[in-house]
């Protein structure tokens, strides 16, 4: 397997960025009252996985890269709860082969 060149080589990138894509597409329908909250809430988290794992491709020594997977892992769990949040507040169907 011939070794990623840059950051949108990575299979995990292109699937976290596929997300962001589906997280503001999810969320155009939102409450109005949302915009500042939920709406915004699950964007700026959807974003900062595959913006962490494009940031730690760059980083030199493994303990700073794996600091920014981390990162990018615990943004995904907040928008896993986030999508909990939304179908518990009927703003959308989240169920998990739609996103």
């Amino acid at each position: 397997m011939e070794s990623a060149k840059n950051f949108r080589d990575l299979l995990i990138w292109r699937k976290s960025h596929a997300l962001v894509l589906s997280v503001y597409e999810l969320t155009v329908n939102f409450p109005r009252h949302e915009t500042y909250a939920v709406t915004n809430q699950l964007q700026r988290a959807a974003v900062s996985v595959p913006a962490n794992i494009a940031e730690g491709f760059k980083r030199r020594g493994k303990p700073d890269k794996a600091r920014f997977l981390n990162i990018a892992q615990a943004s995904l769990e907040e928008c896993r709860y986030l999508l909990i949040l939304v179908k518990d507040l009927g703003y959308a169907d989240t169920k998990a082969n739609r996103l």
